[in-house]
């Protein structure tokens, strides 16, 4: 469990003690009696019942458990979509309240219905907010095109566009007509090698074997390569994965590499599987033997948070995604402020550690709450530029 993981559990909790001890209260004065014992058991039963819905959140336990993941999934999003909502809620009410209570010696009562109003419009701003991610930019996909600078880069490889599609999660949340519409503005991109860096979908019973088939789509001049992300690791469809995409013409790379010409010059695509945050000391044992002197080394990785060690190792440049760019972004006085920031120094955009670079995508689909705020969905076309 991450920091912020146990930052949400603290302030969830509170919040919903308080809102229980409210509730009981107001069940109290409003009822007696066999009505009373009612709607206290019914608060209780709310209560356990969002533990539960809380934990179906957490990917990796539903699969462990054998949980089916589609259920698990609506349920859980269901869940902390309320939690996130009520929370805003609950402080936005308490900060009104505590405005009003300071002003209301002040104020005459024309001005006091002008401030209820005003209150009443920012309580109905999560609301918003949250339908807004959920209902538009959720599937409001663009293309990013983005020059990467690489040092002593070859004449040959200067100019070369790589595509890459990332955290595509393939599920109730994102159909297959939708991601069908993102391979069709990715073939008209025309690039020369095309990349997917993991999660093509969420947990067991998403339509992996749909997804593949709309990856077959897409063309590029050397080939679809992929790497494994941790979704794959905990639906347990990383071996299916990789032989259903090989028959499709896609190469998944585990702890492997492929060396691709273009024209005199060598670019070697290597691939490692889901680097888990909690092992660290492990970061890219062994990836080091991928590489290949004079080449221009290229490294997918689900994880950005390998990129110092693949800097150290040599690696020209990097391609993950993982973070969905925060999926949930505020900026607060030029800084992006978002979950993934708990967790990694490597949210989003090109990063660059001395001759080294890492480009971390967006990615297209969502985890946890089908919403995103702040972090579109891109489809990524990097262009190698010799620095």
């Amino acid at each position: 469990m991450n920091p912020l993981e146990r930052i949400l559990i603290v302030v969830f909790a509170i919040v919903q003690w308080r809102i229980a001890v409210r509730l009981l209260s107001a069940a109290a004065h409003r009822f007696s009696g066999p009505r009373h014992t009612l709607a206290r058991s019914a608060i209780f039963l709310f209560d356990a019942l969002l533990v539960v819905g809380y934990v179906f959140s957490w990917s990796d336990p539903v699969s462990r458990l054998g949980i089916p993941g589609r259920p698990a999934m609506l349920i859980g999003a269901a869940t902390l979509g309320y939690l996130m909502v009520s929370t805003a809620l609950f402080v936005l009410h308490s900060i009104l309240r505590v405005v009003k209570n300071h002003l209301a010696a002040d104020v005459d009562s024309t001005r006091r219905r002008v401030l209820n109003a005003a209150g009443n419009v920012v309580l109905a701003g999560p609301l918003a907010v949250m339908g807004y991610g959920s209902l538009i930019q959720r599937t409001d996909f663009h293309v990013r095109e983005v020059d990467v600078p690489i040092p002593g880069l070859p004449q040959d490889l200067d100019g070369l566009r790589i595509l890459q599609l990332s955290d595509i999660h393939l599920s109730p949340f994102l159909s297959e007509s939708e991601l069908a519409r993102v391979i069709d503005a990715a073939i008209g991109l025309r690039p020369n090698l095309a990349v997917v860096t993991g999660d093509l979908i969420s947990g067991r019973g998403d339509p992996l074997d749909a997804c593949i088939r709309q990856l077959a789509r897409l063309k590029a001049d050397a080939g679809v390569f992929g790497c494994m992300g941790n979704h794959e690791r905990y639906a347990r469809v990383e071996e299916y994965t990789t032989e259903a995409a090989g028959r499709l013409g896609i190469r998944f790379l585990r702890s492997q590499s492929q060396q691709l010409r273009f024209g005199n010059s060598t670019l070697n695509l290597a691939g490692v599987d889901y680097q888990s945050l909690a092992g660290k000391q492990m970061y890219l044992r062994g990836a080091e033997s991928l590489m290949v002197p004079g080449a221009c080394n290229v490294l997918l990785s689900h994880n950005p948070d390998v990129f110092p060690v693949a800097a150290q190792q040599g690696y020209n440049l990097l391609l993950a995604g993982h973070t969905h760019g925060g999926q949930v972004t505020v900026e607060i006085l030029d800084r992006s402020i978002n979950p993934a920031r708990f967790v990694t120094p490597f949210v989003y955009g090109l990063y660059r550690s001395g001759a080294a670079s890492a480009y971390v995508t967006r990615g297209l689909g969502t985890i946890v709450i089908p919403a995103r705020i702040g972090a579109p969905p891109e489809i990524s076309l990097l262009r190698l530029r010799k620095a």
